[in-house]
């Protein structure tokens, strides 16, 4: 791989552009919108304004989902699930785990699930 490529992909990651980019599609699909482009830059001011703490993070699944999601992991309903249930869940959902910082044994209830998702 040439180092111009591959200094490309470092980038894309270090921004984690594919993320966010399989978020936005997901967001798309999901929703459906009649008019995609205007809807994807409200989701972009939304993500921009989520990270500033000004606004709500665009989501793609409500209270409901997350809850379903949680009883699909905990499937013998001991009300947890554990730390590689979680991380693969949110690798599932696109959601970043390269920051997380959580034990192999911890526990996550669905309090925490449904806070970190």
């Amino acid at each position: 791989m040439a180092a111009g490529e591959q200094q490309g992909r470092d980038y894309l990651q270090r921004h984690r552009i594919p993320a966010l980019l399989h978020r936005l599609g997901a967001l798309v699909l999901y929703h459906r919108p009649e008019r995609p482009r205007e809807f994807l830059i409200q989701a972009l001011e939304k993500v921009k304004a989520g990270r500033r703490a000004e606004g709500e993070y665009p989501n793609l699944m409500d209270e409901d989902n997350v809850v379903a999601m949680f009883g699909l992991l905990d499937a013998v309903g001991q009300g947890h699930i554990t730390a590689a249930q979680y991380r693969e869940a949110l690798n599932t959902l696109g959601l970043a785990t390269e920051d997380l910082q959580i034990e192999d044994d911890a526990i996550i209830t669905l309090d925490v699930f449904m806070q970190e998702v």
